[in-house]
């Protein structure tokens, strides 16, 4: 599936304007990372755009993921595409054995949290530093729903302090600002 194909299909069963920039934001950072690893910036892109797409029709595990998985196996997407799409729900229990499942874990919750830093923030996240973000993680009444456990766990899975991810993070999404409407 082309990139364009997967932002076709997010779209189609995406309707809200929010979860189409998550899903925009965890495209960025997944692309981000496959550049830096050296790893299939297409695909990548791909897996980032797809992991929430059926999240609207079907907002609860186990609905979520598993049928959306389904529907990306109707359409084609191999079995270790969906397998790692499957993993960035802790409660599948499936493993995040490759480079790829590691980093979309470890970009999901963090790009939620990071876009809601950055929306209240005048400049957006033009100016948004880690320490901000470091900051807003201890306030438990900011972004209640975002999972601060899977924030640092994810990090620890990559290996990458989490400071450093926060901060990789935050410039692949501010490289793609005007697409996140900031």
């Amino acid at each position: 599936m082309t990139r364009q194909e997967a932002f076709d299909l997010l779209c189609a069963y995406t309707k809200t304007d929010p979860l189409r920039k998550h899903a925009l934001a965890v495209e960025a950072a997944m692309a981000a990372y496959a550049r830096k690893l050296g790893e299939d910036e297409e695909l990548w892109s791909v897996v980032g755009l797809l992991h929430d797409f059926d999240y609207e029709m079907f907002p609860e595990y186990p609905d979520h993921p598993v049928k959306g998985s389904e529907i990306l196996k109707e359409k084609g997407l191999s079995e270790d595409v969906r397998r790692v799409i499957m993993s960035h729900v802790p409660a599948t229990n499936i493993p995040r054995d490759s480079q790829m499942a590691k980093v979309l874990f470890a970009c999901d919750e963090l790009c939620g949290f990071i876009m809601a830093a950055a929306v209240i923030r005048p400049n957006k996240i033009a100016d948004l530093e880690v320490s901000s973000v470091k900051k807003k993680l201890k306030d438990k009444a900011f972004a209640r729903a975002v999972s601060r456990e899977d924030i640092t766990n994810g990090a620890a899975e990559l290996g990458v302090p989490l400071e450093e991810h926060i901060g990789f993070v935050i410039a692949a999404m501010r490289a793609r600002a005007e697409a996140l409407g900031f």
